[in-house]
């Protein structure tokens, strides 16, 4: 499922931001049509550049593929589930990025060692937001892998439904910084003093280019699913299962459409203080639920 709504992902947000703007804009599987073009064409590596550069595509490819398996789908484990699976899914997508950031430093290019550094350093920041937010649902459930936590969560008080509400607003926001979106970063940019991620594969071509461009949609798709486990309810059947899946991919789509159309790109200076803000916001979170845990509200 995860494989074939990427497909479409990218392509709905092109297209509600082509509405938003008034525009006709180009079909749902554009994005795929140019990865298929790209799939095509010839692979070009710069004299300066190591088997770290040419190995990296194919590592955060694989990478993403890989945290895939640990995500559980309509109360079903995933195909790699055990305890302590959330903290493995962090650091398998963090592996792929490492190589990405290394790749981009071997080039020697200036504008895509900047850009890696400001990939890590944001990385970085968003960690602690995503570990405390994770390790709060793993507190209140008293369990530590995706599928015994969204099988064991609910929200049967005010104060859970605060909880909630602030839960997901942080993984919209990390979802942004990891997938390196407005207001974080714009992949539309063509200025290289203020890109992030796009500058750093700015001498990927071809067949690496269309991986790492597939990869990027599959990583969307990947946290939409975090968020579509929410829904999922108990002896949920397996039509509504889907049902609910791609109503949420495709919700989630268009939220990012909309919000990228009206939303302008934050300031390259504030994004380290927006993006340390989740953090508190995360530890909010898990006072929250600390206080139902201990029968305080």
């Amino acid at each position: 499922m995860i494989l074939l709504t990427c497909l479409v992902f990218p392509g709905i947000i092109t297209r509600t931001k082509s509405i938003a703007s008034g525009r006709k804009g180009p079909g749902l599987f554009q994005p795929m049509l140019d990865i298929l073009r790209l799939l095509k064409k010839g692979i070009v590596y710069s004299t300066t550049s190591s088997f770290i550069f040419k190995i990296a595509p194919v590592i955060y490819f694989s990478t993403i593929l890989s945290a895939a398996f640990l995500l559980p789908f309509n109360n079903e484990p995933g195909i790699l589930s055990f305890q302590g699976d959330f903290i493995a899914f962090s650091y398998i997508l963090a592996l792929g990025k490492f190589f990405m950031i290394i790749a981009a430093l071997d080039t020697g290019s200036a504008f895509e060692g900047m850009g890696a550094s400001r990939e890590a350093l944001y990385s970085m920041l968003v960690e602690p937001a995503f570990f405390i937010l994770f390790a709060s649902f793993a507190m209140f459930t008293g369990h530590t892998s995706f599928y015994e936590i969204y099988n064991s969560i609910y929200f049967g008080s005010y104060i859970a439904i605060f909880a909630g509400v602030l839960a997901a607003y942080n993984l919209f926001q990390i979802i942004m910084v990891e997938n390196s979106r407005v207001p974080y970063d714009d992949p539309k940019t063509h200025l290289e003093l203020t890109m992030i991620h796009e500058v750093m594969v700015l001498d990927n071509s071809g067949f690496d280019l269309a991986l790492i461009n597939f990869a990027s949609s599959l990583k969307f798709v990947i946290f939409g699913t975090l968020i579509s486990n929410f829904f999922f309810t108990p002896n949920l059947p397996v039509y509504n299962g889907i049902l609910i899946f791609i109503g949420i991919q495709v919700l989630f789509a268009i939220i990012v459409g909309i919000a990228e159309s009206f939303r302008a790109r934050y300031k390259l200076r504030n994004n380290n203080k927006a993006i340390v803000l989740l953090t508190p916001i995360s530890i909010l979170i898990f006072l929250s639920l600390l206080m139902l845990l201990t029968n305080q509200y």
